[in-house]
């Protein structure tokens, strides 16, 4: 299976959350697994929040970032090119996505198109599970709450 991790999904990998037992197994059984060069922004980003709201502590949170920075290089890490916020800018608009989740599906959208085999988006982010199902994308996991 190929498969694209949003930051909502890959972050679970790194913060005990519902659903993180599942995003592990996910990983082992990705024969790819992928991400926009995006996610690492928005992993720290995620962990920092998590330090704000009072969920995690700083050294926590730090260890988190520290492991995820390790994990990186294992990644299938997609670049953003002028056509990926091209396809993004038009896929915000006619989803209503927020500007980052519009670049994670125009980066899988692309990654399958270009490589033309089947590609599950993995996300928890209600808006983007819903659109990548309109754009034909296979979405992970199979219902969201």
């Amino acid at each position: 299976m190929i498969v694209y991790f949003d930051s909502s999904a890959l972050v679970k990998r790194y913060i005990a959350e519902s659903a993180s037992a599942q995003v592990e197994i996910l990983l082992a059984e990705a024969g790819i697994a992928a991400t926009s060069l995006i996610t690492r922004a928005e992993v720290a980003a995620a962990l920092a929040k998590a330090v704000r709201v009072n969920w995690l502590t700083h050294d926590v949170a730090a260890r988190a970032l520290k492991t995820f920075q390790q994990h990186w290089p294992m990644l299938f890490r997609l670049n953003i090119r002028e056509a990926t916020i091209e396809r993004a800018e038009a896929l915000a608009w006619e989803h209503g996505l927020r500007g980052y989740d519009a670049v994670h599906l125009a980066s899988a959208l692309l990654w399958q198109q270009s490589i033309s085999s089947p590609v599950t988006l993995a996300t928890f982010d209600r808006q983007l599970w819903d659109a990548a199902q309109l754009v034909g994308l296979e979405v992970w996991p199979e219902a969201l709450g």
